[in-house]
């Protein structure tokens, strides 16, 4: 009889000519899609030009480059670094490189272009890559050495993980959303919770959340050291494929009896909006209306883990018509060009320009601490990033809050931590 498998399991044997696989067994899977951005392509390239007879790339259409960590160049070294990627592209004829301006961070460009499908296998240069699980994908982050073989291959080793099951019942308050979602998980699970594990994103909850919510929680799979997350496919997921031009892609959904290492059910009647205090993300045992007394000096709102336009939205609901205070830095970063032009036709940039704001290019510049927004010495940022380490977003004195549009937002607006029914409770737009 043939083992019950989840949608991981069922992904990975489909791509390694496998009928089943179990945890724990080492495959090696074929791959649709290898990415890299400015500062794992460097290496990657240095490495694939060691394998011996890899002149060409194995597929120069199914690789994306990507320049997002310092661009557009914030110096001579990331200009050097960019120009390398630049000049592989170009002698590879990559299909898909995304110049500065034509782009913006891989994990917002690459699904919003078609690129990433359901049931597929995707490794990044880039630990958040799982976020592409939110279209049921499974997607992984790598070193750059696997990039290079992948380069050469289109292949990859991979043990099989175990899956833990996180199931979201009951219903969404205000100003609820996907990242309070994936905050209270971390909250639960750890950041060392899921080590190595899929996590598979269940529950009548996460039926209603838009693809944008989906890939922020698959985003931050990686903050519970997870291999990947993984959304099932449904009408929403394949709503969104059609609408990016997505094709000739295979649905997986895991057996009933499939086998699961361990399971979370999470009542999200109780979540209020979430902060995950320093100096990790797993740190979410206060609600954002229980910190009013931490004053801020930054706010950043967008990346890769909330730089969608759905995002975006959020923050101009709070922030419109309303001004950020005097001793707070309010700094919105669209994650692409495509999302940037959106929030300019539907007024959102006019929004956040009214209001205080500086609208960035996009960039993953502060969530490394790189530049558009270091802090210094003493400083502290609310942040719709997804690491809040010491010394992550500049100065190892500085602290990083990590939050949601809307709380974000609305601590720009307070000058310090709270939620926006706090806001709404002591202003008026």
């Amino acid at each position: 009889m043939a083992r019950p498998m989840t949608m991981t399991e069922k992904i990975l044997a489909a791509h390694s000519g496998k009928a089943q696989v179990a945890p724990g067994d080492i495959i090696s899977i074929e791959l649709d899609l290898v990415m890299a951005n400015e500062l794992s392509a460097a290496v990657a390239i240095t490495e694939f030009r060691k394998i011996k007879g890899a002149t060409k790339v194995w597929d120069r259409d199914k690789i994306a480059l990507v320049p997002s960590h310092f661009t557009p160049n914030k110096d001579i070294a990331t200009a050097s670094l960019s120009k390398m990627m630049r000049d592989f592209a170009t002698e590879q004829n990559i299909t898909h490189y995304f110049e500065v301006g034509r782009g913006g961070i891989e994990h917002v460009v690459l699904p919003e272009s078609g690129m990433v499908g359901p049931g597929e296998t995707i490794i990044g240069g880039d630990s958040h890559t799982t976020t592409y699980g939110g279209l049921g994908a499974f997607a992984t982050g790598v070193g750059s050495t696997d990039i290079a073989a992948a380069f050469a291959t289109g292949e990859m080793w991979v043990r099989v993980p175990p899956s833990i099951k996180l199931v979201y019942e009951g219903k969404l308050r205000p100003y609820v959303s996907a990242k309070d979602l994936i905050l209270r998980t971390l909250g639960i699970v750890g950041v060392d919770g899921a080590t190595y594990c899929a996590l598979e994103f269940t529950g009548p909850v996460l039926r209603e959340l838009p693809i944008s919510g989906r890939f922020t929680m698959a985003n931050m799979s990686i903050e519970a050291g997870a291999k990947n997350g993984i959304f099932a496919v449904d009408a929403v997921a394949e709503a969104y494929c059609a609408a990016v031009g997505k094709k000739n892609y295979t649905v997986y959904h895991a057996d009933p009896k499939a086998e699961y290492q361990n399971s979370f059910t999470i009542d999200c009647s109780v979540i209020e909006p979430q902060v995950a205090i320093p100096f990790l993300p797993e740190n979410t045992h206060k609600n954002a209306s229980q910190l009013s007394d931490i004053k801020v000096d930054q706010a950043v709102i967008g990346t890769c883990t909330n730089g969608r336009i759905e995002d975006m939205r959020q923050a101009a609901e709070i922030l419109k018509g309303r001004k950020v205070h005097p001793s707070v830095r309010a700094i919105v970063i669209p994650g692409s060009q495509k999302v940037y032009k959106q929030c300019i036709t539907e007024g959102l940039a006019e929004i956040f320009i009214d209001a205080g704001c500086v609208l960035s290019t996009p960039t993953c510049g502060p969530c490394v601490g790189g530049h558009m927004g270091v802090l210094a010495d003493g400083e502290r940022c609310i942040s719709t990033t997804n690491r809040n380490f010491r010394g992550r977003m500049g100065h190892v004195k500085s602290e990083v809050y990590l939050a949601g549009p809307y709380v974000a937002a609305a601590s720009a607006i307070a000058g310090h931590i709270c939620g926006p029914e706090q806001l709404f409770a002591t202003t008026t737009a």
